[in-house]
């Protein structure tokens, strides 16, 4: 079984150091220095549901719960197909949808999941079959595996294709599918996926970064900047959002912003090449702001 170094995860799944530290820490990764093709399943499951401001340890009590509840099951993020419900997470298995926690089937034939409680009869015509899911699922799960090696690129653009053919709303998909384009300078069809994402999903902070990227890309710093703050306003403690953003402020001219949006990344993340930088720029800015001061004094 191929094995990922710590470089590799973070490099797939767009994900920072403090990001897969703070999982690891609560116990929702793997502590060794490398992982398996199933943790970078896993993980890629995880930083979904962070996306959409599920705390880790809602998280991991929905895994002890949903283990609990189904005899046998070891892994329920990748048994078992996962969504939010609000602020928690529920799991379509064998035909049904349960909130885990609370104990509490979940009727998600709308947009949003209506719980009722398990003392109801659940009228099974109105939940989707699984066997929708589960292929979606299976395809999905092809796809990551073919976006590791740029010769089978095309592949995980089809499996995505038909991910999506049988979930146009599903979000992930179109985040993937997004980026394989973006990377291909493709930036047109990249807009396209990550708007689409948005509009499955509005709670979803990483569609914005994404979309920010690409509106960054093709020279609409104001829309880009508009994007990366409602990725924050999603997820405060989004790094890489701060720094994009940063950067995106300094490109139109407004130091000041920049300058608050540097120190906010130093504190979510202090170390390594993108920490230097962030400081190198933090420096820059005061030092330019105390030269104005010194240029306006002068008589």
């Amino acid at each position: 079984m191929n094995r990922y170094c710590r470089a590799d995860v973070l490099r797939i799944l767009h994900i920072s150091a403090q990001q897969l530290a703070g999982w690891q820490k609560a116990g929702l990764a793997p502590v060794s220095g490398t992982f398996t093709f199933y943790d970078l399943l896993q993980l890629k499951k995880i930083r979904d549901l962070r996306a959409k401001r599920v705390r880790p340890a809602v998280i991991r009590e929905s895994l002890e719960a949903m283990q609990k509840q189904v005899a046998g099951m070891e892994n329920p993020l990748l048994e078992a197909s996962a969504f939010t419900v609000g602020s928690r997470v529920a799991y379509r298995h064998q035909g049904h949808s349960v909130e885990p926690i609370a104990g509490q089937f979940v009727l998600d034939f709308g947009p949003v999941g209506t719980v009722v409680s398990t003392a109801s009869r659940v009228d099974s015509s109105k939940v989707k079959p699984i066997a929708s899911y589960d292929t979606a699922a299976e395809l999905f799960a092809r796809g990551v595996a073919m976006e590791e090696h740029p010769s089978t690129h095309e592949e995980a653009i089809r499996s995505y294709g038909q991910v999506l053919e049988i979930d146009p709303t599903h979000a992930a998909a179109h985040i993937n599918l997004g980026t394989l384009y973006y990377n291909r300078h493709d930036f047109e069809a990249a807009e396209k996926h990550y708007r689409a994402a948005v509009a499955a999903d509005s709670r979803y902070a990483l569609a914005y970064f994404d979309l920010g990227n690409v509106l960054d890309e093709t020279g609409r710093i104001e829309d880009a900047i508009a994007a990366y703050r409602t990725a924050i306003q999603l997820a405060p403690t989004y790094a890489d959002a701060h720094y994009n953003l940063a950067l995106a402020y300094e490109r139109s001219g407004q130091g000041r912003q920049a300058l608050r949006h540097w120190k906010i990344y130093l504190k979510l993340d202090n170390s390594g090449a993108w920490a230097v930088h962030a400081r190198n720029q933090v420096a820059r800015i005061l030092e330019g702001d105390k030269l104005k001061i010194v240029f306006k004094r002068e008589p």
